[in-house]
């Protein structure tokens, strides 16, 4: 049976379907779900990533869900709240990045590359999980959910940007990939909407999607040929994107579904098979001060500045513990450690190990005792307004409601 490829694929998608069915089930992210039933099918069923469609649809997982991420965040919010969300993004990268290098590096004796790894992968924040409690819970719609989501893109970018630039080769080749790229870069809003509104709204093939599918192949394979990420121009491309599919929801919706059907249970179901139980237990230890230092880090990178930035404790603490999250860039920068033998495999196990567990901790800490109100969050979006007389997006959508209400009078 595991040498016929019907048979394989459809126990990877059985695996796939269980995680669905285990994320209904108990509320929690989908994406984690698929990485513990990875943990168990590598652990106990002797299940192997050892095909090369199953490591291009892995490779592909990681890359499309990327460039969703970026897609995700909303230009107008990170322009009107860009002092608040910078900030926080930048501190909430920075401070986890350094001291984690520091302590890896010089108190537990890892080589310099590696140290290097793990500053980045525990200083992430999980876009994907802090989204998911954005959109369930309805506060994505406030001036401190759209400014918590875009300090989630600045620190992930800061994340993307470290690890193509600590283990990017400097040559020829990346610098033929940063021109070709800046050049995408700028064309790609434009492209996208001309075939979006010439064949897009008339067309069952899809061209639109096919289209960006193409962009993010070919970046990727010039990231790769000049030996750096295949992540980071996706999550560019998201980013320059985000515009265009603010206003053509359909489009992202059509995406996310085809990348959550198909490519990311690859991508998280592989990233469990990695995890080794046998050496996990020796590592407790390690594993329990790296998740601590990551949100001590947090705290002392984020909670001043969002109190700076007129929030109340409750408030502060809430986005603290939000922006301590960790998932998809943790694991990407794990992986992509492993992958290119900077790791080990027992150093890969914690790591992915304590990025899961920041999943979990800091986001369960916030809902059940930081959350706050609705209402609070829209006030914070007044009271940041009134202090620097800057309009966020919500408080100028208010305006113009009570405009039209007054003409209406």
């Amino acid at each position: 049976m595991l040498e016929n490829i019907w048979f394989v694929a459809a126990i990877w998608m059985a695996l796939a379907f269980a995680a669905s069915l285990i994320s209904i089930w108990t509320g929690i992210s989908v994406a984690l779900i698929e990485i513990l039933v990875g943990v168990l099918a590598g652990n106990f069923l002797g299940l192997h990533a050892n095909m090369d469609w199953i490591n291009f649809l892995a490779l592909l997982g990681s890359a499309v869900l990327t460039f969703l991420a970026g897609a995700e965040i909303d230009p107008r919010s990170l322009r009107a709240n860009l002092r608040a969300s910078g900030l926080i993004g930048i501190l909430s990268f920075g401070v986890p990045f350094v001291v984690v290098w520091l302590f890896a590096q010089f108190v537990l004796g890892w080589p310099l590359p590696q140290a290097q790894i793990a500053g980045i992968a525990l200083s992430t924040t999980s876009v994907a999980v802090v989204y998911a409690v954005m959109i369930e819970g309805g506060y994505s719609d406030t001036a401190m959910g759209k400014t918590i989501l875009a300090a989630c893109f600045i620190t992930d970018l800061g994340t993307v940007l470290a690890l193509g630039g600590l283990f990017a080769n400097f040559n020829l080749a990346l610098a033929l990939f940063v021109a070709v790229m800046c050049v995408v870069l700028w064309f790609m809003p434009a492209w996208t909407r001309f075939i979006i509104e010439r064949l897009g709204a008339t067309r069952v093939s899809e061209p639109e999607v096919k289209f960006i599918l193409f962009v993010l192949f070919f970046l990727g394979g010039l990231a790769t040929t000049a030996k750096s990420e295949a992540v980071l121009p996706a999550y560019l491309v998201g980013l320059v994107l985000a515009g265009v599919f603010l206003r053509d929801k359909t489009l992202v919706h059509r995406m996310r579904s085809i990348a959550f059907a198909i490519f990311t249970p690859f991508y998280f179901i592989k990233a469990g098979l990695y995890i080794a139980l046998p050496a996990l237990w020796p590592a407790l230890a390690i594993i329990a001060v790296l998740l601590a230092l990551k949100m001590v880090t947090k705290l002392v990178g984020v909670w001043p500045l969002a109190r700076l930035h007129y929030m109340s404790r409750r408030e502060a603490t809430y986005t603290t513990l939000l922006m301590a999250t960790g998932l998809t860039f943790g694991t990407i920068s794990a992986l992509f450690g492993l992958q290119n033998k900077i790791i080990d495999q027992r150093q890969y196990t914690i790591l992915v190990t304590v990025v899961i567990l920041s999943a979990f901790v800091p986001t369960l800490i916030a809902q059940k005792f930081f959350q706050p109100s609705r209402d609070a969050m829209h006030a914070w979006g007044r009271r940041y307004r009134q202090r620097l007389n800057i309009l966020s997006v919500e408080d100028a959508g208010e305006q113009t409601d009570d405009r039209r209400g007054a003409g209406a009078d």
